[in-house]
């Protein structure tokens, strides 16, 4: 029995979509079991869950899937539109297991070198997309050694529908699809290099300490907006965006236009159950930062929606790291940063990886994705897995208070103080009634553990703010290593 892999544009057997009817034609008979490409040889499902496994067939045959893991039988009608779908129990953590499709004439399908673990979706923009062997040009530090020490055994697969063979595939859609081409790699040497470096190193800390299979599902494309990730229904909140540019025909560009990626490149996974989100962008929003935290919010109650998963399922996302843009010392990069950390407030189950000690003011792609990978990670073993005895957020902003010409700061999570004592701190300003702000001494006080921070320039002060510049001087960690989120106390333009 023949397999053959198309792209599905029909119902989804789960979430209502509209979606271009299909014709079944004569090789689509012959091919008898049609699968979309996430599943295929070598992928991960997500362990003791409730996973749809759906294709097309021939219309009024019976198609039954068996999993080798227990041996029970889930049963379909193939539907007038060539559609099937069932729902299969997973166990625990383990693998490889085969599973079996047959629609009662011919030999079955066989998917083979299963496994049964934790999967991630991880979406972004091109630090992100970076992958293992680093871009043309533009290295990563520390990744060649684990590219060479790659073995095929390390159950770590990652699937991605923008590489094939390290060349980049740019795909977008006017409307949701139910298919993107793509396929799972093993872990590899040359699989590993052509991989998502923050969203693989992410994989590989959860691989050792989990001890389990680890499926990493990774849609990306470098200098999109975070317009393009989203649904035409999680727009719709939003004044100003027009729809033109998805009719047929229309021009259209899938890095600013709404919903051209999220069609193309989110849809197709949405049956494809998944543990949670890594998300990494943020940097082609920053002319429009004021909007960012409310349009991250939105995306992700749409995608929760969609998994079916609700607020459990978590979402753990990276602070942009320090760059230039329009200089040093200018305030986009602060603005949208400042979002991104109001996004916490609004998303329930999220986390931030900070970066502001893990970037370079003349380059965009940071060498080090070491850090936003591991700091991604200590959120998901904490916050999603349950392990304890080791910090895994960063210190923020949550309240002042003015005395004795002095501006004292409150900070959450930092259960056992701030760091380092004993020493006047950097990134710091002050201003008073008039607006204007000066650099400010900060210091760590002894017996509170408080920020105090004042200037002999400002008498009587009103506002702080830390970190904000697009290249800001950090100085301040909580006793884990993890950066203080940069903020403002004003909230003046």
């Amino acid at each position: 029995m023949k397999v053959r892999k198309e792209n599905v544009k029909s119902v989804a057997c789960r979430m209502p979509m509209v979606f271009a009817g299909i014709v079944l034609s004569a090789s689509t008979v012959e091919a008898r079991v049609v699968l979309p490409h996430v599943l295929s040889d070598g992928m991960v499902l997500q362990q003791q869950t409730d996973v749809r496994l759906r294709g097309k067939a021939t219309p009024g045959c019976k198609v039954e899937v068996t999993g080798s893991w227990d041996g029970a039988k889930a049963v379909s009608e193939v539907a007038n539109d060539s559609l099937w779908c069932v729902t299969v129990s997973t166990p625990k953590a383990g693998g490889p297991y085969e599973i079996v499709i047959s629609d009662g004439d011919g030999a079955p399908a066989v998917i083979g070198d299963v496994l049964i673990g934790e999967v991630w979706f991880c979406a972004g923009q091109s630090n992100m997309e970076m992958p293992m062997r680093g871009f043309d040009r533009q290295p990563l530090r520390g990744t060649n050694d684990i590219i060479a020490r790659s073995r095929e055994s390390t159950k770590i697969r990652v699937f991605t529908p923008d590489s094939k063979k390290g060349q980049w595939v740019r795909s977008s859609a006017k409307t949701p699809q139910r298919d993107v081409a793509g396929e799972w790699w093993s872990n590899t040497p040359d699989n590993v290099a052509n991989t998502s470096a923050v969203a693989y190193l992410f994989g590989k800390y959860l691989n050792e300490v989990l001890d389990v299979p680890v499926g990493l599902i990774v849609s990306t494309l470098g200098g999109s907006r975070i317009e393009p990730w989203m649904s035409r229904e999680a727009m719709d909140k939003f004044a100003g965006y027009g729809y033109e540019h998805l009719e047929e025909g229309a021009k259209d560009n899938p890095w600013n236009d709404p919903c051209l990626l999220f069609n193309a490149k989110v849809a197709p996974f949405t049956d494809f159950p998944v543990k949670g989100f890594l998300w990494y962008q943020g940097e082609s929003n920053r002319h429009n930062a004021d909007d960012y935290d409310s349009l991250m919010a939105s995306m992700v109650c749409d995608w929760r929606a969609r998994w079916g998963g609700g607020e459990e399922m978590p979402f753990y996302f990276v602070e942009i790291a320090p760059f230039r843009y329009e200089g040093n010392d200018g305030t986009s990069a602060a603005r949208l940063r400042e979002a991104q950390a109001n996004a916490l407030k609004k998303i329930p189950n999220s986390g931030i990886a900070s970066t502001l000690d893990a970037g370079n003011y003349n380059f965009i792609h940071p060498v080090d994705k070491f850090t936003p990978a591991e700091r991604l990670a200590w959120m998901a073993l904490t916050d999603t897995y349950g392990l304890t005895g080791f910090g895994s957020h960063s210190p923020q902003y949550e309240s002042m208070e003015i005395k004795d010409g002095k501006i004292y700061i409150n900070v959450k999570n930092a259960p056992n103080g701030l760091c380092p004592m004993w020493t006047s701190l950097s990134g710091f300003e002050i201003a008073g009634d008039d607006r204007r702000f000066y650099p400010a001494f900060a210091e760590i006080e002894e017996r509170s553990c408080r920020l105090a921070v004042s200037s002999d320039m400002v008498k009587e002060p009103v506002a702080v703010r830390y970190c904000y510049r697009n290249v800001p001087e950090m100085s301040v960690y909580n006793v884990a290593g993890l950066p203080l989120l940069p903020f403002r106390t004003d909230d003046w333009d």
